[in-house]
């Protein structure tokens, strides 16, 4: 049994994010903003990114940052840290926006200069800050996966493996028993060809986890 219940969301194959971390740096009126560009692909990787630039950059008045998550680029999130609303946040997740990025977390870092900038000039100088990190980092596409769980029984497992070996799929956390199951990843666009290369096997079940 192909079971197949798909995330009501669209089919896109690919998306853009960055390989490694970068660095940029904007300087305005004796204020520095660092900037910090990193690729995630959890939620809980932000949180431990930030709270280590807050330690590590202790002094300074302001850690602002900016992400966005998922292949459909439904998660995003701006944060101003005490800036004026709007300020800082914003401007970051914009330059994210302008260059289709996602699974990636920009944060700006401002050491005070003794000049205030006003509302137009940390806008600028977040959105500049975050066009440096952005300028050095390498952009690269990934491909959208489909993750399944399979079950299938012990005679069925040379078919099962024979396929994920012609079709170079990822298979992980395996368990070969009477009733054996996998994981596997199969690229989106392939993925419901890919499932009819199972269906011979009449009591072979996949179950979609999630997608990634």
């Amino acid at each position: 049994m192909i079971s197949n219940k798909k995330p009501l969301i669209s089919k896109t194959d690919t998306y853009l994010t960055i390989s490694e971390p970068s660095t940029g740096l904007f300087k305005e009126k004796g204020s520095k903003f660092l900037s910090f560009a990193y690729p995630i692909t959890k939620d809980k990787e932000i949180k431990e990114i930030v709270d280590s630039l807050k330690k590590e950059y202790f002094d300074a008045r302001h850690h602002c940052y900016a992400y966005r998550l998922g292949a459909e680029k439904l998660i995003f999130r701006a944060n101003d840290d005490n800036e004026p609303s709007g300020t800082a946040g914003k401007p970051i997740l914009g330059q994210i926006v302008a260059n289709d990025l996602t699974n990636v977390l920009i944060a700006v870092i401002r050491y005070f200069g003794g000049t205030l900038l006003g509302t137009a000039g940390l806008i600028h100088a977040y959105r500049n800050a975050s066009v440096d990190a952005i300028s050095n980092a390498t952009i690269i596409e990934r491909y959208v996966y489909d993750i399944y769980k399979l079950t299938f029984s012990y005679p069925q497992m040379n078919y099962v493996m024979k396929i994920i070996k012609d079709y170079d799929l990822l298979s992980f956390d395996h368990s070969f028993e009477l009733t054996c199951t996998l994981k596997v990843k199969i690229r989106l666009s392939v993925a419901e060809a890919m499932l009819l290369k199972f269906s011979p096997l009449n009591e072979i079940e996949a179950i979609l986890l999630g997608r990634e």
